[in-house]
C-alpha cells in the first residue's frame, strides 16, 4: 500500500488537469473559473466557521468531563476540508464535500477507531505544608551515598 503512495501524489495533479478540462469543455472557462472561485470563498467560510464550532464543542466536552476524541476527529476532517476547497481542484472539492457531512466524518471516525483502546490515567501529587521547607526526596536519614570515584578529600 505504502508503494502506491508516490505514484498517486504524481497521478493526483494529472486527474486534476484533466477534471479541469472536462469541466471546462462542458460549461465554459469561465464559469469553470468562478467555480474554482466560489470554491475557494467556500472553504475560507468553512474553516472560520467551523473551526470557531469544533473550538466551542470541545470547552464544552472538557467541562463535562468527556473525551473530546470525536470533536477532534471532526475538527480535523473540516479543517483538511476547508484545506481541499482552497487548493483548486474539482477532485479535492468532491472529496471536501465528502467530509463535510457529518455520516461520513461519524464513519471514518468508527472505522479508523474500532481497533484503538483508550484508557484514562490519572496523575497525582504530595502537597506539602508551608511549614516543610525540605525536599521531599531530602527528608530521609541524611545521607548521601556516594561512590569512591564521585568524592575527593581536600
Amino acid at each position: 500500500m505504502l508503494r502506491f503512495i508516490p505514484l498517486f501524489v504524481l497521478a493526483l495533479p494529472l486527474i486534476e488537469i484533466a477534471l479541469f478540462i472536462v469541466v471546462g469543455r462542458a460549461i465554459g472557462v469561465l464559469p469553470t473559473l468562478g467555480l474554482v472561485i466560489a470554491a475557494i470563498i467556500i472553504g475560507g467560510f468553512v474553516l472560520r466557521q467551523q473551526g470557531l464550532g469544533v473550538l466551542n464543542r470541545m470547552r464544552t466536552n472538557m467541562q463535562t468531563g468527556t473525551l473530546p476524541g470525536q470533536t477532534l476527529f471532526d475538527g480535523m476532517l473540516l479543517a483538511v476540508a476547508a484545506v481541499l476547497l482552497i487548493i483548486p481542484g474539482f477532485l479535492g472539492d468532491f472529496v471536501a464535500i465528502l467530509l463535510l457531512l457529518p455520516p461520513v466524518r461519524t464513519w471514518l471516525y468508527k472505522t479508523l477507531t474500532r481497533n484503538i483502546t483508550v484508557v484514562e490515567t490519572t496523575t497525582s501529587y504530595r502537597r506539602s505544608s508551608p511549614s516543610d521547607s525540605t525536599p521531599p526526596h531530602l527528608n530521609g536519614p541524611g545521607t548521601i551515598d556516594l561512590d569512591d570515584d564521585d568524592w575527593q578529600r581536600k
